[in-house]
């Protein structure tokens, strides 16, 4: 018998996955140089909310390795459930990828002064 088996699960198999109906990322730690904090991730929620029905935002560290390569970004991910998006896709996705980019230009200023990007 397996003792692990019986230990809640640390690591699980997603055999499924539903796509999210917009997907945006936001190159976040490129450009800010550092994670998005907590408070950041509630401004932007709080900027989508008048538009998205309902969505998700994930702050990530995606590590990618290949041959010779290895690389880390901070990323910050907005997910739009697909049936959420509606009959006007392009237009939300336009809309969210608007205030995303607006919420990371106030966050990065916010940190380091008026200087521009």
């Amino acid at each position: 018998m397996n003792p692990l088996l019986d230990e809640p699960a640390i690591s699980l198999l997603v055999r499924e996955q539903e796509e999210p109906g917009i997907e945006v990322r936001v190159n976040f730690g490129v450009f800010a140089g550092r994670h998005a904090t907590p408070a950041e991730i509630d401004e932007l929620a709080l900027a989508l909310r008048d538009f998205v029905p309902s969505f998700a935002i994930v702050s990530e560290n995606r590590h990618e390795f290949g041959d010779a390569v290895e690389a880390s970004v901070h990323q910050v991910v907005v997910e739009v459930p697909q049936d959420r998006v509606g009959g006007e896709a392009d237009v939300l996705a336009e809309q969210i990828v608007f205030a995303a980019n607006g919420w990371a230009l106030e966050c990065i200023a916010s940190r380091h002064g008026a200087g521009e990007l």
